[in-house]
């Protein structure tokens, strides 16, 4: 081969190596990224495509997929539709072909849109057989009854507002409801309507903030439903040995360091009070002082057992609840009965409850019961996982004769029901500036039954802020609402 030749043949080598490096890169190294680049419309198409696969509740789909109008330069075959949207939008968050998708929608979206590796065999099935492909299904722990009851309850209380019920022996969340919602069939497809529906829910358009997942994203000063936590810290650090023995407590008491007396709401019983009174009555000084003598280590390390400080993935993520660190020993105090720097979630709340309803073992939360093919095969099973142990089945079982008594003699009678034993605290959460602001109403709960079992625990809150401040109470406005869903969930199970 003459010197010329050679040249071009390394030439178009060289031409060759460097296409064959470049599609291996693309194919390989970038495939992920471009696959997921929001400019990448095949990866849109390919998911709209085809029905999705259906989020399950009671065994009944709570979502559908219906043919989109093709007119225009709309090439998305098909849409999601939900049913109930508002009531369930908390879990299954939206799927929008012109907004993307989140919660359930976006992070089982593999599953749903049928490109899961697991679903390999299931679609090559389906493409010999002539059948059409359709994503797999997510199916959750919820119970259709008690979400309804929370959802109404929130609705017919107005305000704003959320709901979190877990089965305390399993994680299992069973209801999940957040008031002002919003429908995701709205701005499910791609058209000027939904893009008009998409911006009446935005917060600077919608005050409300309808889209805010208020039982996973929203934090409270959680008042004095805390002191259930306060209660438990006492208790596992041996500062009192019991419920029933007197508190060293006095009436006035006086935060350390400060000439601040720290007030009780009323006239109530709470000098040397026990603290199962204290609990009863809901005293400030009795519980702020607990956490004064206790210290933030011990109050902190109590608090972090039970979730606080840390986020929770259900697998939707859920925001943080704070006890804060390096306080000192009056806003120790404040925090302990839930004011100052503390902050719950919903999901929070009802996790302490559910602890102490489990005799001491807080079971992780989880929505997520299993995932299947279309052809309801499962795939992937969730299998209950214990989080920690923030109390002693003693301990647990004293805390819960506490609630108890909340609940029978105390602020929490709302919540009885005939023939089941609730344990409750309510509490009613300051906060604004200089406390100007209608107060937050809670009411955290378990049930127990005949046999001892506890098949729910429950935490409310309620924010109204056209109430009348002297009506805002947990026990009046929060604990109708858990009574329901406790209801819900019991009658569910005859």
């Amino acid at each position: 081969m003459n010197k010329p030749l050679r040249r071009i043949a390394i030439f178009c080598g060289l031409l060759v190596l460097t296409l064959l490096i470049r599609d291996n890169w693309l194919q390989y190294v970038k495939a992920d990224s471009l696959a997921g680049d929001k400019d990448n419309r095949r990866v849109t198409i390919a998911r709209y495509s085809t029905p999705r696969g259906d989020i399950i509740v009671d065994g009944a789909p709570i979502t559908g997929s219906a043919k989109t109008s093709t007119t225009g330069l709309n090439d998305l075959e098909f849409k999601r539709t939900y049913k109930n949207g508002p009531m369930w939008a908390p879990v299954t968050g939206y799927a929008s072909q012109a907004f993307g998708a989140n919660q359930l929608e976006s992070i089982e979206d593999e599953i749903l849109s049928g490109t899961d590796d697991r679903l390999f065999f299931r679609n090559t099935l389906d493409m010999v057989t002539g059948k059409e492909k359709q994503g797999g299904n997510v199916v959750t722990t919820l119970n259709g009854a008690a979400q309804k009851a929370a959802y109404n309850g929130l609705k017919k209380q107005g305000g704003k507002g959320a709901v979190v019920a877990l089965d305390p022996a399993t994680g299992k969340i069973l209801a999940l409801a957040s008031y002002p919602s919003y429908d995701p069939s709205a701005f499910a497809g791609n058209t000027d309507d939904d893009a008009k529906a998409w911006q009446k829910l935005q917060k600077k358009d919608n005050p409300s903030d309808p889209m805010l997942n208020r039982a996973l994203r929203e934090t409270y000063p959680p008042g004095s439903t805390f002191k259930v936590v306060t209660a438990a810290a006492a208790l596992e650090n041996g500062l009192y040995p019991d419920a029933d023995t007197n508190t060293r407590s006095p009436l006035p008491w006086v935060m350390p360091g400060t000439t601040t007396e720290l007030k009780n709401e009323g006239n109530i019983p709470c000098e040397n009070a026990t603290m199962r009174e204290a609990l009863r009555v809901s005293c400030n000084t009795v519980f702020g002082k607990i956490g004064a003598d206790l210290g933030n280590d011990k109050m902190l390390a109590e608090a972090k057992k039970f979730g606080f400080d840390a986020e929770q993935f259900t697998p939707v993520r859920s925001s943080a609840s704070v006890f804060s660190d390096d306080m000192n020993k009056s806003q120790t105090a404040l925090s302990s009965i839930g004011q100052f720097n503390t902050a719950a979630t919903p999901l929070q709340m009802a996790m302490v409850a559910s602890a102490v309803a489990n005799d001491g073992k807080l079971m992780k939360p989880y929505m997520v019961d299993k995932l299947q093919t279309s052809g309801v095969d499962t795939l992937e099973q969730t299998d209950p996982q214990e989080l920690s142990r923030p109390l002693s089945s003693k301990n647990a079982q004293i805390l819960q004769s506490m609630m108890e008594t909340v609940v029978k003699d105390g602020t929490g009678k709302n919540a009885q029901i005939d023939g089941v034993t609730v344990g409750g605290k309510t509490g009613t959460a300051q906060h604004g500036v200089e406390n100007s602001a209608n107060p937050y109403a809670w009411f955290i709960s378990y049930a127990k039954l005949a046999d001892g079992s506890s098949p729910v625990a429950v935490a409310v809150v309620v924010e109204d802020e056209n109430a009348n401040r002297d009506d805002i109470s947990g026990g009046g406005l929060a604990a109708p609402i858990a009574r329901s869903v406790m209801e819900a969930v019991i009658n569910s199970k005859k």
